[in-house]
């Protein structure tokens, strides 16, 4: 959870907000290690509690704070907004897509497998947009060795679950068919996060700010949340097994600090970084998610999980090598 990244975004981020600034790449990096640790705390979470409840209180807070933020500092920008209320709409409809399935194999698969198929989607959404006619920022794959390295990339995608359905993973005690679920829910987390990031450029390209685009960002995804988490509350799931004020903090601090903030930090930084330094750490996020894991005892070390993130990453940071040489 990679939460959620793509190539689109940082394609079309335009060339003048880049700065060689360390500012840029600290944020991103922010980003990467904080959704090791959110992958892992959140997969043991919901174990127990279910991940709509979770959704709520994460995306809840998100938006009540930077509402408030934006209502009280920037209330011009609510005109802005309105500006464009068919990509508002959209970039809800793909956000809560997207963090639905993303959560919902967290609560299934192995936290770095999830980190890995959900981010690699992205770049394959561009390349597959770009094939009928959609060039995104010039982000098609037209030299030889990027192809490659997409498709050395996707392979490793595809190895992964075999890894996952052949019970090789890190994460045991699971049924077949809830993990085929979760891997299915991986393709379109990941494509629509990439939806979901262009209709925020298009918000960001019109006037909009980052934290004005974050407080209407989750309203579907809150709304969503809250309706299930209300029916699982009524069955004794939801809220119902969260065990006290105490807990209920816990799982609300973990999620600003792990799910709010970083995604926050991930938006300000892409535009203060140069793409490829971008591309490069963010391609190292699933290898950090995997470092993580030991913190939770119910994940068994698995050398295929290891291997097929290895190949995927130095696929993505090839890929992306290519592509500026393209550009240069």
């Amino acid at each position: 959870m990679s939460a959620p990244t793509s190539q689109a975004q940082s394609d079309t981020t335009p060339k003048t907000l880049a700065s060689p600034s360390l500012a840029g790449p600290l944020l991103i990096l922010v980003f990467a290690v904080s959704q090791a640790l959110r992958d892992v705390y959140f997969g043991f979470i919901f174990q127990r509690v279910d991940f709509f409840a979770v959704l709520l209180i994460a995306f809840g807070l998100s938006a009540l704070g930077f509402g408030l933020w934006t209502l009280l500092r920037e209330p011009q920008q609510i005109a802005i907004l309105r500006k464009d209320t068919a990509a508002v709409v959209a970039m809800n409809v793909t956000t809560a897509l997207a963090w639905s399935c993303f959560f919902f194999a967290l609560s299934q698969i192995e936290p770095a497998i999830v980190n890995t198929i959900h981010s690699g989607m992205a770049p394959l959404t561009v390349l597959a947009l770009a094939a009928f006619g959609i060039k995104l920022g010039g982000s098609g794959a037209t030299n030889r060795l990027e192809r490659l390295s997409y498709g050395v990339m996707a392979a490793s995608l595809i190895a992964l679950w075999i890894v996952v359905l052949s019970g090789a993973s890190g994460a045991q005690g699971k049924t077949f068919t809830g993990q085929f679920a979760a891997l299915a829910a991986l393709l379109v987390s990941g494509s629509m996060i990439t939806l979901s990031l262009l209709y925020s450029k298009r918000l960001h390209d019109i006037g909009a700010t980052s934290a004005s685009i974050t407080s209407v960002r989750y309203l579907l995804t809150i709304v969503l949340a809250a309706a299930m988490t209300w029916h699982d509350t009524r069955q004794g799931g939801g809220l119902a097994r969260v065990d006290g004020f105490i807990d209920f903090a816990t799982i609300a601090i973990a999620a600003v600090a792990l799910i709010v903030i970083p995604l926050f930090a991930l938006q300000a930084g892409i535009g203060r970084t140069p793409h490829l330094t971008g591309q490069v750490i963010r391609a190292l996020g699933p290898v950090l998610v995997f470092a993580a894991q030991p913190l939770d005892s119910r994940l068994s070390w698995s050398t295929p999980t290891l291997l097929c993130i290895c190949v995927y990453s130095a696929a993505i940071i090839a890929a992306n090598v290519f592509h500026g040489w393209r550009r240069s």
